[in-house]
């Protein structure tokens, strides 16, 4: 595996090399196991320091992506050591592509926490933020009659952050922001041949505009089937 020069002498290069290293590691072109080239081999293909290659390193270690051990190297660890809700690293993963396990994965993850923060949003939603879903709702409608990709990942990112934000659990909320990008993410995927699960989104947006908590927790699992998602 080769790395790119980084032309670049600006503030925060430490931060460029260790998004470079960490999105490498989650694309699968430096896979678990694998060691990355000498420090000296690395800083030459990479045309930085030392000094900024180590501040990389160790800020790459901190998210779980990489381990240094005496004699071994600096090594790719498994994914379940990965940090994967560390808001930097979802920053430096914004944009990619994911694997299709991780699509899967996701998706697992969001069919155990969702349906539950729907389920509350209906019972908890506020006037202010019943007319921000209702916003939403509407935008998504606009988009689907002519469909527009872009358009219709931020619209439907928004829609599922809305819903853990009014969740009214101080634990289910932060979710609405961390996953943000992640959820761009997923739904760039799901949407790519027009997929958008439009009447998943209606029965969601109907139930909690109801205040029906049970029927919106069904809506939302309902949702959660991977054959709605190109999986």
């Amino acid at each position: 595996m080769n790395f790119t020069t980084i032309t670049t002498t600006q503030r925060g290069l430490d931060g460029l090399i260790a998004s470079d290293i960490a999105r490498k590691i989650f694309s699968g072109q430096l896979t678990p196991g694998t060691v990355l080239p000498a420090e000296v081999d690395l800083c030459e293909q990479l045309g930085v320091s030392r000094t900024a290659l180590r501040e990389a390193l160790k800020l790459v270690s901190s998210k779980g992506l990489l381990e240094s051990r005496p004699k071994t190297g600096t090594r790719v660890r498994a994914r379940s050591d990965w940090n994967i809700l560390d808001v930097q690293l979802l920053e430096w993963l914004s944009g990619m592509e994911g694997t299709l396990e991780m699509y899967q994965q996701f998706l697992e993850f969001r069919r155990v926490i969702e349906p539950h923060a729907t389920r509350l949003a209906a019972m908890n939603a506020t006037r202010e933020q019943c007319i921000a879903l209702s916003q939403t709702w509407e935008e998504m409608c606009r988009i689907a009659r002519d469909f527009d990709a872009e358009k219709w990942v931020d619209a439907d990112t928004r829609f599922h952050r809305i819903i853990f934000m009014s969740s009214g659990n101080c634990f289910y909320q932060p979710f609405g922001n961390v996953l943000t990008t992640v959820f761009k993410w997923f739904i760039s995927h799901s949407s790519k041949e027009g997929g958008m699960c439009l009447d998943d989104h209606e029965r969601i947006y109907k139930a909690i505009m109801a205040g029906d908590a049970e029927g919106a927790y069904q809506a939302s699992l309902g949702m959660m089937d991977a054959s709605k998602h190109r999986l």
